[in-house]
């Protein structure tokens, strides 16, 4: 009988066994009228399906609350305008049919008046400056091969990149972290995470972005306010969703001894995976297939600067 393993990343196989939603994130509908709808995404929770997944999404749980409602219909269903990170909660909107969808597409850089996001960053080793009370990081963002946004960092990199502008404040410094205060010029992919990590200010709890610490065991950014004109009626309309209490609470206290990051042994355990799929003889090599594509993407993520 042919004997098979899988890996599960260290964060992931945590948060199995430790976040009480796991799987189970929710929304929470801010607004709704006949145009539009504004939500409170969960962390962990995939704004759309990607081709392959089959995880709960956002637009996915929006729609099974609908169809309760009676609201649904062909005429009168969610489509995407935006999009949050898996891992980033907060303000959310969807258009509920596509004609607004295409107007707010459109106008998306005027229609929007504010959108802010917090986060908790580690704060820069010794050696690296701590980054102004405010400014603007405007370097161009690149992809690796794992669709990670990276600032690359040689002048002759021959990456293809993209314009990419970041405005932060500092709202509160702490001695082992800060708190930021973010808003987007432009809105590409894992931008944040990127530029600040570019700037040696990785966010707690980012394992892609090589982060020290993880001490809500969650990705610590969040889309805190979403303003905007409506599309249809013209009318101000502005949400607020605060961050966690947690986060500035544990800024202010500092962590000078910090608890281990659960995939900070990762690199260990595909080792030891490895070994073991090398030492299980199979005839199509599946699983040494597998092994191979892990390293792919673990070499992926090593052109992260």
């Amino acid at each position: 009988m042919k004997e098979t393993l899988h890996f599960v990343k260290a964060s992931t196989r945590y948060k199995r066994e430790h976040k009480s939603d796991y799987g189970k994130e929710r929304i929470e509908i801010l607004y709704e009228d006949k145009d539009i709808v504004v939500i409170n995404k969960a962390s962990g929770l995939l704004s759309v399906p990607y081709p392959g997944s089959k995880s709960r999404t956002a637009i996915e749980l929006l729609e099974k609350i609908m169809r309760k409602k009676g609201t649904f219909s062909e005429s009168r269903r969610p489509f995407v305008v935006h999009r949050l990170d898996r891992d980033t909660s907060g303000v959310m909107m969807f258009a509920l049919n596509e004609r607004v969808q295409k107007k707010i597409m459109s106008s998306w850089k005027t229609m929007v008046t504010d959108r802010l996001y917090r986060a908790v960053a580690e704060n820069p080793r010794r050696n690296h400056p701590e980054l102004t009370d405010s400014g603007l990081i405007d370097e161009p963002l690149a992809k690796n091969a794992c669709h990670q946004g990276y600032v690359p960092k040689k002048l002759d990199d021959n990456a293809e990149t993209c314009e990419a502008r970041t405005n932060f404040r500092v709202v509160l410094r702490g001695r082992t972290h800060t708190l930021f205060e973010l808003s987007l010029d432009t809105g590409k992919k894992n931008q944040i995470r990127a530029h600040l990590a570019s700037r040696h200010y990785p966010l707690a709890g980012d394992e892609n972005y090589r982060a020290r610490t993880d001490p809500f065991h969650r990705l610590a950014l969040h889309a805190r306010t979403l303003a905007f004109i409506h599309p249809v009626t013209g009318e101000k309309m502005s949400f607020e969703i605060p961050e966690p209490e947690e986060w500035e609470l544990y800024v202010k206290k500092g962590d000078l001894h910090p608890q281990t990051p659960v995939w900070a042994n990762e690199r260990k355990e595909r080792i030891q995976y490895n070994a073991q799929i090398e030492n299980i003889k199979t005839p199509d090599h599946s699983l040494r297939r597998q092994a191979r594509k892990m390293d792919f993407i673990a070499r992926g993520k090593s052109e992260i600067k």
